[in-house]
């Protein structure tokens, strides 16, 4: 089968995966760790959210890590921590609020 011909059959297509010199070609995505807001005007609620940085804030996204609600007295956000330590160990950046959410939870969690 040469290159860029569709298989004609299943057979040749669970071949063509197995087979170990067939390369994917993998786009390494800058991903960043952010809030997504949600709520109702003047009274804001936000997802803490795993996207591609690229995406609109309030775009398609990853993965949701975590709430933060803003307008809310005392702990006001909760966090999948193992999660967002996975997500930064990929190589995710996170926004400068989120890092200060997610060092609040770390501290939380020592406590």
């Amino acid at each position: 089968m040469r290159s860029g011909e569709k298989p004609k059959d299943k057979s040749q297509k669970i071949s063509q995966a197995h087979n170990p010199t067939y390369h994917k070609t993998y786009r390494i995505m800058a991903v960043a760790i952010r809030l997504r807001r949600a709520g109702a005007k003047n009274h804001p609620y936000y997802s803490i959210v795993v996207a591609d940085q690229r995406s609109p804030r309030d775009g398609k996204f990853i993965e949701i890590i975590g709430k933060y609600d803003p307008k809310q007295e005392g702990e006001n956000f909760t966090v999948k921590l193992d999660r967002a330590e996975h997500w930064l160990s990929c190589g995710a950046r996170a926004s400068q609020t989120v890092g200060s959410i997610i060092n609040k939870a770390r501290k939380k969690l020592a406590a």
